[in-house]
């Protein structure tokens, strides 16, 4: 699946919580995003992305430590580090249907090469499941900064935030 997918199904989800602020809803955007990491593999060429994407960082020891690493950013509890590893596996879930056939997720590495094999679950990386959960999840990102008045900017750049609200909020006149 497209990484602007990953990031925006992990902003929507997030703004389902409403103990969640803006912090943890960023935290929540990373932790849907960060498996891709190992999509840096492509920095050394063709055969390493093959070899490494799909393998590196889409697996549960590395969500785990990336996930109490985020909980500790965020300065919460238990119940955080729990929540970030959801969104984590929201990662892996939405790779095993929109990544492609014969990308399998290697969950046990570096103790296992066994994969989960999605060739039977899977559309193609291109192909209209893809683009119309990106679409959906593009809308559902415009009614939050809509109705919520918060985009995903909102932590990281909270200018640029109120400005792309000012482009969708119109308060209701009497």
């Amino acid at each position: 699946m497209h990484i602007p997918t990953h990031i925006m199904s992990g902003w929507c989800l997030s703004n389902l919580i409403p103990k969640l602020g803006p912090r943890e809803r960023l935290m929540c955007m990373i932790a849907t995003t960060i498996p891709d990491l190992d999509g840096l593999s492509i920095l050394g060429g063709r055969e390493a992305f093959l070899n490494w994407h799909h393998v590196a960082c889409h697996n549960l020891p590395f969500g785990m430590i990336v996930c109490a690493i985020l909980a500790l950013l965020a300065g919460r509890s238990v119940w955080v580090f729990i929540l970030y590893l959801l969104f984590f596996h929201l990662h892996l879930l939405l790779d095993v249907f929109g990544s492609g056939p014969r990308w399998g997720i290697y969950y046990f590495w570096p103790f296992s090469r066994w994969a989960f094999d999605n060739t039977h679950l899977s559309w193609d990386f291109y192909s209209w499941q893809n683009i119309s959960i990106a679409g959906a999840l593009l809308v559902w990102t415009i009614l939050i900064a809509r109705f919520k008045q918060r985009t995903p900017l909102e932590a990281l750049m909270p200018d640029l935030d109120r400005q792309l609200v000012a482009l969708v909020y119109r308060p209701k006149t009497v």
